[in-house]
């Protein structure tokens, strides 16, 4: 089993930006790729941005890429994610998610969840 404690969500003002962070735990061994997924009122789970474990290859939405950027420091489990230039439409729970390989990686699939982080975007 892994592991994983998202902090870094809340309130911030349309332009600003969050540091998202997100811990693992347990057998993190198994992890080939760590990510962010998240989820507005209404919507369904969309993809956000994932990093490989290993060689830290980079994978984001096309919509998303260029105001948020994703890294890790594998040595102590960590990911983050970088949002800039935030916009109310980012307004979303945001999931940390962990998957054994980097397949399919859009897809809301992945073997483990955090529990979600709340990001909210006033205009």
């Amino acid at each position: 089993q892994v592991q994983l404690v998202e902090s870094g969500g809340g309130l911030v003002q349309a332009g600003g930006s969050l540091r998202l962070s997100c811990a693992a735990s347990g057998r993190t061994s198994y992890i080939g790729i760590m990510g962010w997924f998240r989820q507005a009122p209404g919507k369904e789970r969309e993809f956000v941005a994932g990093i490989t474990w290993n060689g830290g290859s980079a994978y984001y939405s096309d919509s998303l890429k260029g105001r948020f950027t994703i890294s890790r420091d594998n040595a102590k489990n960590i990911e983050w994610l970088q949002m800039n230039s935030l916009k109310p439409e980012d307004t979303a729970v945001y999931y940390c998610a962990a998957h054994g390989s980097p397949i399919a990686v859009r897809r809301p699939t992945w073997d483990y969840w955090g529990q979600g982080t709340q990001v909210t975007v006033s205009s």
